[in-house]
């Protein structure tokens, strides 16, 4: 070797970073220890708004989450309850829904439902109905609007509520129902319930 000669350079790491490299010395060290630590160890990882709220330019953070915001919302709007059709009436509310359809479900447990438009209709004719259920959302609403009009000819009570698939639900089938008859039992442990929803429906009609 010659003496004006230099030594050759120390060998470097292939992970290790250049001089031209972006990552400064302590974020290099930073990154090496990072690695030998588990997951739950390391720093979390935040989001680039996340970022962009927390930095120096509180105003431009909050802009930024307005507009986050703003875009979600674009994509998905709050959801409405769908119009009703006014030919539905009487159309019960939140509270007397939940009463109606809780006993329904009860109803079909003590075999005392009929589902259906035609089940209901026959459940008129009979003269065995306590009282009438039918869904504002059924498509068209006139396969429906002729047991109003046999209710009121049998004096028997009548409703409307929003889903027809919550009433198929509370009938016990996966299906939707349009229309369903609480018939009458001797003896039944719901005639006290019974009794309250139809005072309840009748409530409405005043």
């Amino acid at each position: 070797m010659r003496a004006d000669s230099h030594p050759p350079p120390p060998r470097r790491c292939a992970h290790a970073p250049s001089s031209s490299s972006f990552f400064s010395l302590r974020g290099w060290t930073r990154i090496c220890t990072q690695r030998e630590l588990t997951p739950e160890q390391r720093e979390p990882r935040k989001s680039c708004g996340t970022r962009l709220a927390l930095g120096r330019n509180s105003s431009f953070g909050d802009y930024w989450i307005n507009v986050q915001q703003d875009h979600l919302k674009s994509i998905a709007p709050e959801k409405t309850e769908p119009e009703v059709n006014p030919k539905a009436y009487p159309l019960a509310d939140a509270t007397l829904t939940k009463t109606i359809l809780d006993l329904v479900q009860q109803a079909s447990n003590y075999k005392q439902l009929r589902k259906g438009a035609n089940e209901a209709t026959k459940t008129l004719n009979r003269g065995i109905s306590e009282f009438i259920v039918m869904a504002a959302d059924a498509e068209p609403l006139e396969i429906i609007l002729h047991l109003p009009l046999l209710c009121e000819d049998k004096n028997v009570p009548y409703v409307f509520v929003r889903s027809k698939q919550a009433l198929g639900r509370a009938c016990g089938v996966s299906r939707p129902v349009i229309a369903t008859s609480v018939t009458i039992k001797e003896g039944s442990q719901l005639k006290p319930q019974i009794q309250s929803v139809q005072m309840a429906i009748e409530r409405l009609l005043v």
